[in-house]
């Protein structure tokens, strides 16, 4: 099995949606409300937002593909109220890959862009109901403090996870 990490461009923004629409069904139906999933995919996927994303560099967009097919991605930018933290802002890998390391390859390729830019810490949310909670864990992130955001009616009830790199 052969994989590669490449940024993604606006030709990738599709990929990026069908990836999110996959694996967020699978990550969030146990913890929150239909209803609340698809808004909030609604919200955070819109075309138009990943795409002034994309291409702004509001938020870069990694690609993890396996045998030609992408199968996960991260979104990382530094924090607009802090410059000297970068955030995590996405980490998803398709169901049937979890396992195989590729979450951890994502946030290792996140955290050494983050050095290269010359910062040493990396943030990013976790719903305090995720079981990804502990594999962020495992990686050297620690709850720093809670966050809630809403997103339209709906709430996200966030731990903040950070890691000094």
């Amino acid at each position: 099995m052969s994989y590669f990490i490449r940024k993604a461009t606006v030709t990738d923004i599709e990929t990026i949606r069908d990836l999110a629409e996959t694996t967020w069904w699978d990550a969030y139906s146990p913890i929150l409300e239909k209803e609340q999933i698809a808004f909030m995919l609604g919200e955070i996927y819109a075309v138009e937002k990943i795409t002034s994303q994309v291409e702004t560099g509001a938020q870069i967009f990694l690609l993890l593909i396996e045998d030609e097919k992408p199968v996960a991605f991260a979104a990382y930018s530094p924090r607009e109220e802090d410059p000297e933290i970068y955030k995590l802002h996405k980490l998803y890998c398709l169901p049937e890959t979890q396992g195989k390391g590729y979450g951890k390859i994502l946030i290792n390729k996140v955290a050494a862009e983050t050095i290269e830019a010359g910062k040493q810490t990396l943030d990013l949310n976790v719903n305090r109901y995720n079981k990804a909670k502990t594999f962020y864990e495992k990686m050297g992130f620690e709850v720093a403090y809670e966050e809630d955001i809403a997103i339209g009616k709906y709430w996200m009830n966030d731990y903040v996870m950070r890691k000094k790199l």
